[in-house]
């Protein structure tokens, strides 16, 4: 699932994107500026896409996408999914890839997303995990919660349950002012709204 040079560029180019974040100086700029087009071919043989709500709710200019705490070697696999504003560009923390499967799988972290779920049930509210793709362990079958329809009407639905992904009503900034998160769960598919349960694929 893991491609070197994919991960590589995606790493530099984090790395760097958050020292020019915080910095605002011009040769960072023109390194970032010089990896995106690298980043972005070899993204594109590998069908990498930004999961979005379709909805911008209070990000006008770039909307929420699923999003990885953490960035480059730092990525915190180990807490649930969020989602946070959309990057502009391929990143570790928010590439993913809908597979044949009907899995969403995060290649720089080689995890899937993943219901949170006890004896194969799941209930409106739970968390969103990220656990190894087709994982089978004690107490936890994942391979069984970590498949996805992407429905006519745009919901992420979870296979064989009437639950779909939503973000919470509310948002906050993150370490940078500039950005906001939100929280992303499952709830009843009928009764999530729209504006906070209608995903787009978005091709990287």
């Amino acid at each position: 699932m893991k491609n070197p040079i994919i991960l590589i560029a995606l790493n530099v180019l984090t790395a760097y994107t958050d020292i020019f974040m915080a910095r605002n100086t011009k040769p960072l700029a023109i390194l970032l500026i010089g990896l995106i087009p690298f980043v972005a071919v070899n993204a594109a043989n590998q069908d990498l896409i930004h999961v979005r709500l379709k909805d911008r709710l209070d990000r006008p200019d770039d909307g929420y996408c699923f999003d990885i705490l953490g960035t480059g070697e730092t990525l915190r696999v180990d807490l649930p999914l969020f989602v946070h504003n959309c990057k502009p560009f391929a990143t570790p923390d928010s590439a993913i890839i809908f597979t044949t499967k009907h899995q969403l799988v995060f290649p720089a972290a080689d995890v899937c997303v993943t219901a949170f779920g006890v004896n194969n049930t799941v209930l409106p509210g739970t968390s969103v995990l990220l656990r190894p793709c087709d994982e089978r362990s004690a107490f936890y079958q994942a391979a069984d919660l970590q498949k996805f329809d992407h429905e006519a009407n745009g919901q992420l639905k979870l296979h064989g349950f009437d639950l779909c992904l939503a973000v919470g009503d509310e948002s906050s900034s993150t370490y940078s002012p500039h950005d906001r998160w939100r929280v992303l769960s499952l709830e009843t598919c009928s009764s999530a709204i729209p504006s906070h349960s209608v995903w787009e694929m978005v091709p990287l």
